[in-house]
């Protein structure tokens, strides 16, 4: 699953950032941000037109993302 699924409200984790390559500036910008493994990661809101940008709150900072950022995220929910 990857960020841009998640419903609002809804904790999960961070498995991994994919890039479209090795050199991909923003998957390494996101990494820098603290999309990492094993972090917490939930919506908390989504835009009014096609749901972007998203809303991100990575531990206690909030980020807005477009969809196709947030997309790069893999995540599983949290149990």
């Amino acid at each position: 699953m990857n960020l841009s699924e998640l419903s609002p409200f809804t904790p999960a984790i961070v498995d991994a950032v994919s890039g479209l390559d090795s050199n991909d500036p923003i998957a390494k910008r996101l990494r820098e941000l603290g999309f990492v493994e094993g972090e917490p990661v939930s919506i908390v809101a989504r835009g009014p037109f096609g749901a972007d940008p998203v809303l991100v709150q990575i531990g206690y900072t909030r980020f807005a993302l477009r969809r196709t950022e947030a997309q790069r995220v893999s995540i599983h929910l949290a149990s």
